[in-house]
């Protein structure tokens, strides 16, 4: 799936090879469905599989109804995202192999700008940092985050031969499993890896400082460098530029843009998980929230509110380093499948008010993070710019809708 730019910076649709099994054959009628998270997670476990499999059965009737039109998204050509427990072992290690290869391909933003960038998979890196300040707590976090890992899917598959589509971490399944029990992060050559080495004495991180309320969340049990799996060797580039320590202070490396290598480590925090991301957690965000500022803001979580939200229990559940730095998260591959995640949940939210929540009213915020400093509402035409790492620009517009505009996909 390419994104196409001709003449005159039109974008064309990214259409990709056909799929077999793309959608849902099942349906379910709207009178049927959850109006309300229930408490107990195996019932919001059942829950989200009804919210999913309307949200396939509603773009289905969409794509049925473009299969006759040349150059659309339809039920023929639509890419599937699955969950990373669903892929058989030869699918996961094309996946980690895509991203290997990846990390060592050259850079292309220049040293000038991010001296520390080695590596393709370093110009992400490199292009969240910089914009980390407008991309969270503001109108674009959901649209940028969607283009930013639709993207980086594109990269793999276009410049690493990568065959798939980008896998999500369902924070659901792993909450009842535990994180280092699940196919994703047992640390297998079929994982994404997985804990790192247990570092003794880690006590509490705090989210906060820097005018943010304190927020504490207990250590992990690891800490240290991946232990095995693929991504053992990795070497992370740059930051930290506000890394959360156990000791409950944080250290920074400047800008992050300088070169700091040093291996990939995590700490692995079932706490983070079970408490903010599991099933009754993410039900709650898609049947609790009825717009956008609400749906964000509960994604999120606000700070003083007493919550991360399932945005924040998914990063938090990852711990270590760059895995707890706003900033540089993306250092971690595991990055792109929790935002594989995030978008899903959108996605899904999305399908339950399709006219309103794909239109201008699916935008709620500023360009700002939390409007500090204060700026323009973000509308349709704002712009979404990566910078070095991938484009054209495109405008929030044409992100609003996974398989409306230019881009064409569906989660399973």
């Amino acid at each position: 799936m390419a994104l196409t730019l001709v003449a005159g910076g039109t974008l064309l649709y990214a259409l990709p090879a056909p799929q077999e099994g793309a959608v849902a054959t099942s349906t379910i009628e709207p009178s049927a469905l959850p109006t309300t998270a229930s408490p107990d997670t195996k019932v919001a476990a059942e829950q989200l599989d009804q919210l999913a499999l309307f949200a396939q059965q509603q773009v289905n009737a969409t794509l049925s109804g473009n299969d006759l039109k040349r150059g659309t998204c339809n039920s023929k050509n639509v890419a599937v995202r699955r969950e990373w427990g669903s892929l058989s072992n030869p699918e996961r290690k094309a996946y980690t192999d895509a991203v290997l290869c990846f990390q060592a391909k050259q850079a292309k933003t220049p040293s000038s700008l991010v001296p520390g960038a080695r590596s393709r998979f370093d110009d992400w890196v490199a292009t969240h940092i910089n914009q980390t300040t407008t991309i969270h707590y503001s109108g674009t976090f959901l649209g940028w985050h969607r283009y930013f890992t639709w993207q980086y899917e594109q990269a793999l598959r276009k410049e690493c031969g990568y065959k798939g589509y980008q896998p999500y971490w369902n924070w659901a399944k792993t909450a009842e499993s535990g994180l280092e029990k699940s196919p994703m992060l047992d640390g297998s050559p079929f994982s994404m890896s997985g804990n790192g080495e247990f570092i003794p004495g880690g006590k509490e991180v705090n989210l906060g400082g820097n005018g943010l309320p304190d927020f504490w969340l207990p250590a992990g049990t690891g800490g240290g460098c991946l232990k095995s799996g693929p991504f053992k060797n990795m070497k992370v580039n740059l930051g930290p530029v506000q890394l959360g320590l156990t000791d409950g202070t944080s250290v920074s490396n400047g800008d992050g843009l300088g070169y700091n290598p040093r291996c990939l480590k995590r700490d692995l925090t079932d706490y983070s998980n079970k408490n903010f991301a599991n099933a009754s957690s993410i039900a709650n965000l898609i049947l609790g929230t009825k717009d956008v500022a609400n749906f964000q803001n509960t994604m999120q979580g606000l700070p003083g509110s007493g919550s991360i939200g399932v945005h924040g229990g998914g990063h938090y559940s990852m711990g270590g380093d760059p895995g707890r730095d706003l900033f540089t998260s993306p250092g971690d591959p595991l990055f792109y499948l929790h935002h594989g995640g995030i978008d899903r949940a959108w996605w899904i939210w999305q399908q339950l008010d399709l006219k309103i929540r794909t239109g201008a009213s699916g935008i709620s915020g500023t360009g700002t993070f939390m409007n500090m400093p204060p700026s323009p509402d973000t509308t349709l035409d704002t712009v979404i710019d990566l910078g070095y790492a991938a484009g054209p620009p495109v405008k929030m517009s044409d992100l609003m809708s996974t398989t409306g505009g230019p881009l064409c996909y569906i989660y399973a």
